[in-house]
């Protein structure tokens, strides 16, 4: 009886222009995205998108394709997972388009990419590592904290603002013990450091890399090999700051030097250090907040980058850990 009142309707969207195969997906995959979170059927038919489904999940469907038909007619790259934050960021702008923040896009010298906030929390980190000496972006796995800090970088390098880049992270086993690791002094680091390298290859050309790492315009070293030095024209990012202890974090921050931007990113949910070391994140967030020329930048899971199931995962373990310490909170009080 209720179905009867459900009005069906049928809306066609003009897509002459748009790169169809980046509209699409793979597999359709962008469509069928569109379909499941509105729960209507989408077709791409010729240069027509074709929506079809009762009529209140059919009109929040229509902004949010048009916008995808204008990112597809400016050949911006987009996938699932930008479907569905961007469906999400529509319904929170109450219908209307997400900011866009076209003033804070990096294009990225010798490719083709395009770097830019795809999320508010984003924008709020780019634009305070553009006008703070030293950002501390706090957040989750999957948030672009170290990818745009790191695009950052060679956007600074590329506009001649600094001179050189630095990339470190402290050398702590993330909760398993590695054992004895083959090789030299640098060999035996370099798992630590591969996430650092995966990032900044993925933004230049693999010769440029290679010679910027041999001519040391571009470093990556472990958190230890900071001590003694003063780090001057450089961007510098220390990343996986919540396992530099309270003496490392003091010593890396102390190595500033003039002309030089400081970021440092971490998750304060994965600290691997033994429970007798403090975390130096914990402290500088403690003691350094207020301080002028230091911005603080909280990321959640409104800004996971990843596939679709990284919020759901970071979510359930947020819940898990609330209700952990309600029932150690409960038990405290019973004792």
């Amino acid at each position: 009886m209720g179905n009867s009142n459900r009005t069906m309707v049928e809306h066609r969207l003009d897509a002459e222009g748009a790169d169809q195969l980046l509209l699409a997906g793979v597999n359709d995959q962008n469509m069928q995205e569109l379909a499941r979170i509105f729960g209507i059927r989408v077709v791409l038919r010729g240069d027509r998108v074709i929506l079809s489904g009762e009529l209140e999940p059919l009109e929040r469907a229509v902004p949010v394709t048009q916008h995808l038909i204008e990112m597809a007619r400016l050949r911006s790259p987009f996938d699932v997972s930008d479907v569905a934050r961007l469906a999400a960021d529509f319904q929170l702008q109450g219908g209307g388009p997400p900011p866009t923040h076209e003033e804070l896009r990096i294009a990225l010298p010798g490719t083709r990419k395009i770097i830019q906030p795809k999320s508010q929390g984003q924008a709020t980190y780019l634009e305070a590592i553009r006008e703070h000496d030293i950002v501390i972006g706090i957040g989750p796995a999957g948030t672009g904290k170290t990818y745009l800090a790191v695009a950052a970088a060679v956007d600074a390098l590329h506009r001649k603002r600094v001179k050189r880049i630095i990339l470190a992270r402290p050398a702590v086993e993330a909760g398993e013990k590695l054992g004895f690791l083959p090789g030299d002094l640098q060999e035996k680091v370099d798992p630590y450091l591969r996430p650092l390298y995966d990032s900044l290859e993925d933004m230049m050309p693999a010769d440029r890399v290679q010679r910027a790492l041999e001519d040391r315009t571009i470093e990556i070293a472990p958190l230890a090999y900071m001590r003694g030095r003063t780090l001057s024209d450089a961007f510098v990012i220390l990343d996986e700051a919540q396992n530099a202890t309270n003496a490392q974090m003091k010593m890396f921050l102390t190595r500033l030097g003039l002309n030089s931007r400081v970021v440092i990113t971490g998750d304060k949910t994965q600290i691997d250090l033994p429970r007798s070391s403090g975390s130096g994140l914990l402290e500088v967030e403690r003691i350094l907040s207020g301080i002028e020329g230091i911005e603080f930048v909280y990321l959640d899971g409104a800004d996971v980058i990843r596939h679709r199931l990284v919020k759901d995962i970071i979510r359930a373990y947020a819940e898990a850990e609330e209700l952990e310490s309600a029932k150690d909170a409960l038990h405290e009080e019973t004792v």
